[in-house]
């Protein structure tokens, strides 16, 4: 006779099984939502005949002028056109790479009356990467797609990222992205789930066959940039990291689909904002073959040399999976430092690990000031990372005694199921992690063994009552933060990779 589980137990997992349902039942309400109002909407005829229509409350000819406090009410381009206008052909075999290159032109002498807007209608648009002008709108409409050409040759190189000093996987230039622009401002990718097509699987296929003498390029790069928005699309199969903003200010990316195989898809990051500051990601699904969302400031000496944070950036309302990589990092590549982060109302689920910050000697920098609150994990190998021993280096030219800081480290609201490892929290001697805080954590554990809240060089504290049971090396208060228990374990090391 099976032994029925005991009463707390069953109301365990009673509990998180109706909060997980709960959070999927609003997912899909909010995406059903969020479709019936682009449906619904009445619409506004752009471009004369052969125009497109826009669909969302905030249309498809306009642009942010303060994206992430409201500012101003959204400018219309006075002027659009149609991609068909200058030549293109939708049929997934003609390369349209001139016709996008003479719009962007087209566009680029309206700046001073506004810019303009490039519809992009229903049909499959092969291209070589081309660049994005300022003050632009490029909108594709449903089932309309942006193809990349499968052939290195039409990439264009460019030289290594000044804060990383190399290409990334190989010495030199790196290939640029398919859709690439620098020293822009107010610049809007939306459409009505539109999408952006890598075609990946060609770079793949070389890179795991070392048939590549350079870095593979991202699907979108906006470097040096202002004032930039992308909204109501899907990115798909990126040959590397798939939205890479770079050394940017006042970013929103909102209502995003973001897509790639989920194994055999390398570096496929989701989102890496790189040296960013003020910038608002919300909204979005992410499924991809490695990290969902990566926060970046540069690598080792060159990151720290180039001296621009990745700051003031509040990650919102998402669902992610990575089955190869976490959900949402910070780091490796922080060493111009990672601050005033807040990750909130978030579902990772199927992945390899939640959430993480990496890093490692020789890095330099700082991650501080960081928040993860409302983090749902449903079915990880582990749960909330802090690694410190992250160590690939560019070169040989870093300093071994950069030691990066971690500190101001909060989690709040961490609940979950089936997962394995919930916290695996590795500092070291020469790179403590200093005032973590975890409230109001509750993750059903698939793992029976002792040790499951791993700690090594770790100070900081548990307020209230948590499950699993903390590691010693934290400060124990109860609801109220009155100090209950003080730890004299904090350099206690308790890691098992094993598990």
């Amino acid at each position: 006779m099976v032994e029925p589980l005991p009463i707390t137990r069953r109301r365990f997992l009673s509990s998180h099984r109706s909060l997980l349902t709960v959070f999927w039942i609003a997912a899909l309400l909010s995406f059903f939502i969020w479709q019936s109002r682009g449906r619904g909407a009445s619409s506004l005829t752009l471009g004369g005949p052969g125009g497109l229509s826009s669909v969302f409350w905030w249309t498809a000819t306009t642009t942010l002028t303060t994206t992430t406090s409201g500012g101003e009410f959204p400018r219309i381009r006075p002027v659009a056109f149609n991609l068909t206008d200058f030549g293109a052909v939708g049929d997934g075999v003609t390369v349209n790479t001139e016709a996008f290159e003479r719009a962007v032109y087209a566009i680029s002498k309206l700046s001073k009356k506004g810019g303009g807007q490039l519809n992009v209608p229903p049909g499959k648009w092969l291209t070589a990467p081309f660049n994005l002008t300022s003050y632009m709108t490029l909108f594709l409409a449903e089932d309309a797609e942006i193809l990349a050409v499968q052939d290195e040759k039409l990439w264009p190189l460019l030289p290594p990222l000044p804060s990383y000093g190399y290409g990334r996987e190989h010495y030199g230039p790196r290939y640029g992205s398919f859709i690439h622009g620098q020293n822009l401002k107010d610049v809007v990718v939306t459409g009505n789930n539109g999408s952006i097509n890598g075609q990946g699987v060609y770079w793949w296929k070389k890179y795991r066959s070392k048939l590549l003498n350079h870095t593979r390029g991202p699907l979108v790069q906006i470097m040096w940039s202002s004032d930039v928005v992308f909204a109501n699309i899907t990115l798909r199969d990126s040959p590397f990291w798939t939205l890479h903003p770079y050394d940017c200010k006042n970013v929103t990316i909102t209502n995003m689909t973001i897509l790639a195989p989920v194994f055999e898809a390398p570096n496929t990051d989701g989102i890496d904002p790189d040296s960013c500051e003020d910038m608002l990601i919300e909204n979005s699904y992410i499924s991809v073959g490695d990290d969902g969302i990566a926060i970046k400031s540069g690598w080792d000496q060159y990151g720290t040399n180039y001296g621009r944070p990745s700051k003031n950036i509040l990650i919102r309302n998402l669902i992610i999976r990575s089955m190869v990589s976490a959900g949402i990092s910070i780091g490796s590549e922080m060493s111009g430092g990672v601050s005033n982060i807040t990750v909130e109302n978030i579902l990772i689920w199927s992945s390899r690990r939640g959430v993480r910050i990496k890093t490692a000697p020789g890095r330099g920098g700082y991650v501080r000031d960081i928040t993860f609150r409302n983090v749902t994990l449903d079915e990880l190998r582990v749960g909330i990372v802090i690694k410190t021993d992250y160590n690939e280096h560019p070169d040989g030219g870093f300093n071994p005694q950069a030691f990066p800081v971690l500190e101001n480290i909060n989690y709040t609201g961490i609940y979950g199921q089936g997962v394995r490892v919930p916290v695996r929290m590795q500092g070291s001697k020469e790179i403590p992690v200093k005032n973590v805080t975890f409230r109001d954590m509750s993750v059903g554990i698939t793992y029976k063994k002792k040790h499951i809240f791993q700690c090594a060089y770790v100070q900081g504290r548990v307020i209230g009552t948590i499950f699993p049971a903390p590691c010693e090396n934290l400060d124990r208060y109860d609801e109220q933060e009155q100090l209950v228990k003080h730890s004299d374990s904090q350099n206690a090391t308790d890691i098992d990779y094993e598990i």
